[in-house]
């Protein structure tokens, strides 16, 4: 197998973002309703599948010796492996996508023993474009460098200084939904009462579109357990080439995998501020998570 021209891939990335971009803007009223895979939080469309078809005909027909892992063709039987990899959300963002709010994308990752190494995320509403190749920097729209305030990006000085994004995901009982619960709760409490008391809250609807806020600098972390490696492989490329850092969602884990389904971004900032803020949020944890 030769050695994946990593440029190229991202080009090639890049004109796929933009077919599925026009799939998803042109798509109509879906009059049978959504699809649900587990409740009525996990929707998928014909949308969905239509894009992941696309995306992985075309990989497959360029890159046969990849591997390709997406959602909605995802085989529990076939794992994640260290083989060069294409991880495809088509639509991250589909309950967004499905009541016409402008926060769904297509995120397209490429994973070489298991490490981001080339991450795309596209907007169609916004027409923003996120993408990043390991060791070549992150943009915004091929120009912008992430993140957005370049060498003026300012300390992270504390939870109570900081906008957090969190969402509710759609497991609703059992442990992890109790833990998410009553983190969310004394992250948000006041300080008098022993709780973090953050500067706000943000919910995207998209891990993908969350992770990309966190690398150019307008969220400052965001908490995750639930969502699967298509969710974040693209969004963890570009934030890591952005400055920022991808540490385990339960507290302790310096290092995680990119399929550990707990996640705790933080945006780019000097070492010692990162650190810091990492650790007061794992004190903040009501729990553990075990995806």
């Amino acid at each position: 197998m030769t050695e994946p021209n990593l440029n190229e891939i991202h080009d090639f990335l890049v004109s796929l973002a933009f077919k599925a971009g026009e799939i998803i803007n042109n798509a109509l009223p879906d009059t049978s309703g959504p699809g649900s895979k587990k409740n009525s939080a996990d929707l998928v469309t014909q949308y969905d599948r239509a894009v992941e078809n696309m995306i992985s005909t075309s990989l497959k027909e360029k890159y046969p010796d990849y591997a390709f892992h997406g959602e909605e063709t995802y085989d529990p039987a076939r794992p994640l492996t260290d083989a060069p990899t294409f991880i495809v959300d088509p639509i991250d963002g589909t309950v967004n996508f499905v009541h016409g709010f402008p926060c769904a994308c297509v995120s397209l990752g490429f994973a070489v023993n298991r490490i981001p190494t080339v991450g795309v995320v596209y907007n169609p509403s916004t027409k923003a474009l996120y993408s990043a190749i390991k060791g070549q920097g992150a943009f915004l729209n091929h120009e912008t460098r992430l993140p957005l305030k370049g060498d003026h990006v300012e300390p992270l000085s504390g939870l109570s200084n900081a906008l957090i994004s969190i969402e509710w995901g759609s497991d609703r009982r059992g442990s992890n939904w109790e833990t998410k619960v009553r983190t969310f709760e004394k992250l948000g409490q006041a300080k008098e009462d022993g709780g973090a008391m953050v500067r706000s809250f943000r919910s995207m609807g998209s891990a993908a579109l969350n992770i990309c806020a966190v690398a150019e600098g307008t969220l400052d972390l965001y908490w995750e357990g639930g969502c699967w490696e298509w969710d974040v492989c693209a969004g963890w490329v570009i934030l890591s080439e952005a400055g920022g850092i991808m540490v385990d969602g339960n507290p302790g884990g310096w290092e995680t995998s990119l399929d550990g389904r707990k996640y705790l971004a933080v945006r780019g900032a000097p070492s010692a501020g990162q650190k810091g803020i990492v650790e007061e949020f794992w004190s903040y944890i009501q729990g553990t998570l075990t995806y």
